[in-house]
């Protein structure tokens, strides 16, 4: 199987810190391959962890990458509200470094799930991985609509709020349902074949990516010499595309800082009163998913939540400052392959679970249609309630993990409930942005854990490695 093994550089644990060059040492040491299905070296891991040590304590605070992140978000939110009219030129700042991100999002993904599957062989085992990949995915976003169904039926934070939606602009809710896709699951499963190959690095669509991706891996067997020269190409590929990332991700407190500075600046924090309890639940529902949903299925992995929120702490702060969990994709696959996933397993399931196992989102959904039914004094009963449930269940899928589509889903799951008035999404709006962090965020964690569940399903990972590794 072809290689390229992780460095851990002086900057500690940052979203892109695996050197992009093929190399086998570490200051003379050698560093096992973080892909191999069942090697556990305890010694290397204590040395890489004892070098980190050092090295995390030589960085100045000052060029550490998540606190470069957090003043910057800090310094946007404080220059929104005291500048909210010149703040919102700030936008460009975010959308530059966005777009730049989202360039290398495709190629990435394909270059490693090519790589990934193309080195597996076992075709029985690529099928096998994907099917407990949709099982975990349907039971876990289940899960996480019916949280949310319970929570805001017990709070209840829209009763009392009696919005006239007389009064509400309606060309905002048609805008959005204007956006939403038409013609049902047909559309839906037709939209994950591209119009043409180099179409699917073009539209923004992981699923098309994924499905060009598997396509491609598959046929690697049929070409003489089972493809390996093509192989390696595309491992060097994938090198490259890390290396641009590298270069990339240097701009992300850039980012933060232009995307919150527009953010405050356009909404204003006087928009977060009339919906503060809103807000309010949904946060802490998201965090109790995490903490009870997610991580009973970690610990059942072997691993530890607070460990591994620890090791993703990059990451995390990258999609708070963006509002995009897209632009943590490459880094987290390569951060799921040092834990010991294999990569044909995180390239199936990662960009996958983007589309199909969107937690933050399915929690919002459901808590966002009926704070709206409750705002507009629309009663929903029991079986209204579940038609929503499993109306979200389909609508979901698809949802790019961008902010602003969250809101688009939104759009398409209220038009299942006739009774409540879809002018009534304009309440929503000043608000979305700020909920947007948080399925953002909640996406990403769930979809790390998913792929190491599938990893830990398949074998993957042993007893204790997970743990050893995290913890090194």
């Amino acid at each position: 199987m072809l290689s390229s093994e992780p460095i851990i550089s002086s900057s500690g644990t940052w979203a892109l810190s695996y050197h992009p060059l093929h190399t086998s040492s570490f200051r003379g040491r050698a560093i096992p391959d973080p892909r191999s299905d069942h090697q556990v070296a305890s010694q290397p891991a204590i040395q890489l962890h004892e070098d980190a040590a050092v090295d995390s304590a030589r960085t100045p605070w000052y060029r550490i990458p998540y606190v470069q992140i957090l003043i910057a978000m800090f310094l946007g939110i404080l220059v929104g509200h005291v500048l909210p009219k010149e703040a919102q030129s700030l936008k460009l700042l975010g959308d530059f470094f966005g777009k730049l991100l989202r360039m290398m999002i495709a190629p990435t993904i394909f270059c490693t799930v090519v790589h990934g599957i193309g080195s597996m062989g076992d075709m029985r085992r690529l099928g096998r991985t994907g099917l407990r990949a949709l099982l975990y995915f349907e039971v876990v976003s289940t899960l996480a609509l019916i949280i949310g169904l319970v929570v805001v039926n017990v709070v209840k934070p829209g009763v009392g709020l009696n919005f006239d939606v007389r009064s509400l602009d309606p060309s905002v809710s048609q805008s959005l349902l204007s956006k939403t896709h038409s013609g049902g699951h047909t559309s839906f499963f037709l939209n994950v074949i591209p119009t043409s190959f180099l179409g699917a690095f073009t539209s923004g669509e992981l699923l098309q990516v994924l499905f060009v991706s598997v396509l491609t891996a598959l046929a690697l067997p049929l070409l003489p010499g089972k493809g390996l020269s093509v192989l390696h190409f595309i491992e060097s590929g994938g090198k490259l595309c890390m290396s641009m990332l590298g270069m990339i991700v240097k701009l992300a407190p850039l980012g933060a800082f232009g995307a919150m500075a527009y953010t405050v600046g356009h909404f204003g924090i006087a928009s977060l009163g009339k919906l503060a309890l809103l807000m309010l639940c949904f946060y802490v529902t998201a965090v109790l998913f995490v903490g009870l949903v997610l991580g009973s299925i970690l610990r059942w992995a072997g691993g530890s939540l607070r460990k591994y929120l620890a090791y993703i702490k990059d990451e995390i702060l990258l999609v708070l400052g963006t509002c995009s969990s897209e632009t943590a994709l490459p880094a987290m696959m390569r951060k799921l392959e040092a834990l010991g996933c294999s990569r044909a397993t995180v390239g199936l399931v990662l960009p996958t679970g983007f589309s199909f196992n969107l937690d933050g989102t399915n929690i919002y959904l459901t808590m966002a249609v009926v704070f709206l039914a409750q705002a507009t004094n629309t009663p929903l009963d029991l079986s209204q309630q579940i038609a929503l449930l499993l109306a979200a269940l389909l609508t979901s899928k698809g949802s790019a993990a961008v902010v602003g589509a969250g809101f688009i889903t939104l759009a398409a799951t209220i038009q299942t409930v006739p009774s409540i008035p879809i002018e009534s999404l304009a309440i929503l709006v000043g608000v979305d942005r700020f909920m947007g962090e948080g399925r953002a965020i909640t996406n990403l964690i769930g979809n790390g854990i998913a792929a190491l569940a599938v990893s830990k399903w398949e074998g993957e990972l042993p007893a204790g490695t997970l743990k050893q590794r995290l913890n090194a």
